[in-house]
């Protein structure tokens, strides 16, 4: 059982370790700034006849 619990505390303080991280340097929100680039240049290369 005392192995059990140690991992589970070891678990616990990594996920709240790395979520931490993310949070902290808002890295979120920089993924998907980056992600949001790369569709926009994809889909931004094809030509695009707009009328109403």
């Amino acid at each position: 059982m005392c192995k059990f619990c140690k991992k589970s505390v070891k678990l616990f303080s990594m996920v709240v370790g790395v979520l931490f991280v993310v949070y902290f340097w808002n890295l979120d929100q920089k993924v998907l700034g980056w992600a949001y680039k790369q569709v926009n240049a994809m889909f931004d290369r094809k030509p695009v006849d707009i009328k109403f």
